[in-house]
């Protein structure tokens, strides 16, 4: 489950605490229309999952939770906003919903409904605690080497659950040991199984950047790339002016029916993360993201330094926060 980075440098220690004072984040969508048959609700939660927010709505309009669309799903020991949306003809009723923990900033219109991964990306303002002066100054420093040369997108810890047995679960689902009858837990284990080998993947080339290309990520013949346009491919040549000019980057396996698969010198190291008889689709994920918009402001007599920064969708703050750490976090039991 070791997350490695492009960099082994020395760790730095610090803490931060996933509530709803010190991490917020606010999700990036993309455009409403501002009119249409739909209405998009601005929503702030705080210390709530995104299925319990979803649930209160359900609730209070007397309508399945299916009937509610959203864009991807938000921390619950935090403070977040999100988009959601619902049929029009309740916009009336809702003026006159009411609930502790969640607030309507704002409505507008839109031709559709949200789907999952209607969104650009998320914002996240994250207090670090234990920062000396001096180390505000190497995280900073660091935080920006990211914005500039790519951040391993690995699955957080969050994506595997509180403990190993969902995982054990999902390995043994997949062998054929374990049947499961509930459609949503065996996506969700699925969902697990592919990640894994993604994760593993992507660390073997992290530590292949490290050992021949200085830390840089390192480009293979046969790689599959992901274009800014959001297209698949696997060029003759390795695009390398592409890849520095962020035009292009390569990406890994998630295992599964119906996917890209790369080939030569990358498939090499790729096949060892595969799964060609898992039935579920396949998919390709960014091996690498660009943090973007950094800002640090750091509280000289509290030693807490304030980091913001935006990443895409499907990335996580915790791996952002790692990468500068030099050092793998975990979840915590409650």
């Amino acid at each position: 489950m070791n997350r490695e980075y492009l960099e082994n440098k020395e760790t730095i220690h610090f803490k931060f605490e996933q509530n709803k004072e010190d991490f917020t984040v606010d999700e990036i969508p993309l455009a409403f229309k501002g009119n249409g048959n739909f209405v998009v609700l601005h929503v702030k939660k705080v210390e709530l999952t995104t299925w319990d927010m979803i649930a209160a709505f359900a609730e209070f309009l007397n309508i399945p939770a299916e009937k509610i669309g959203y864009a991807g799903l938000k921390d619950k020991h935090a403070t977040t906003t999100q988009y959601i949306s619902v049929e029009a003809k309740y916009e009336k009723q809702l003026k006159k919903f009411r609930h502790p923990q969640i607030k309507i900033l704002n409505m507008t219109r839109h031709t559709h409904s949200i789907r999952m991964g209607d969104l650009a990306g998320n914002r996240f303002s994250i207090n670090l605690f234990g920062v000396s002066q001096i180390e505000a100054g190497r995280i900073e420093k660091l935080a920006r080497k990211s914005e500039k040369n790519g951040l391993p997108n690995y699955f957080g810890y969050q994506r595997f659950g509180r403990d190993e047995d969902s995982i054990e679960q999902a390995r043994a689902m997949i062998a054929g040991d374990l049947h499961v009858n509930d459609a949503k837990l065996k996506k969700f284990l699925v969902s697990i199984y592919q990640s894994l080998y993604f994760n593993d993947w992507l660390k073997e080339r992290v530590l292949l950047s490290r050992e021949k290309n200085g830390g840089k990520f390192m480009l293979l013949e046969g790689d599959v790339y992901l274009s800014d346009e959001e297209k698949l491919f696997t060029p003759k040549n390795t695009p390398q002016q592409d890849f520095q000019a962020k035009k292009v980057v390569p990406t890994g396996l998630l295992p599964g029916r119906n996917v890209y698969r790369a080939r030569g010198e990358a498939r090499a190291i790729e096949a060892k993360y595969d799964d060609e008889f898992l039935y579920d689709k396949g998919m390709r994920r960014a091996a690498l993201v660009y943090p973007q918009d950094i800002t640090c402001k750091y509280k000289n007599h509290f030693d807490i330094l304030n980091i913001a920064f935006t990443l895409p969708k499907g990335s996580y703050a915790t791996v952002f926060l790692e990468n500068i750490a030099n050092k793998n976090f975990k979840a915590k039991r409650l």
